[in-house]
């Protein structure tokens, strides 16, 4: 007996999509599923990145060499 964690998809005709790894062979197999009551959060929103807002960069904002180091950061 053998044990996998996948990701499967459920489409809107209700046919169950998994992808299993390549060494599992050909052939018929008797399956246990067991499956959450609701869809995971990575099918909502598969990327979570923070996002901080400073607001528009100031107008006379410069970030030129020169502007930033000056004569001692060269």
């Amino acid at each position: 007996m053998r044990t996998l964690q996948i990701t499967a998809t459920i489409t809107s005709d209700h046919e169950l999509k998994i992808q299993l790894p390549p060494e599992i062979p050909a052939g018929d197999y008797q399956i246990v599923l067991v499956m959450e009551e609701q869809p995971t959060q990575e099918q909502r929103q598969p990327f979570k990145f923070p996002v901080d807002d400073y607001g528009p960069w100031p107008t006379d904002l410069s970030l030129r060499r020169e502007d930033m180091y000056g004569d001692f950061g060269r």
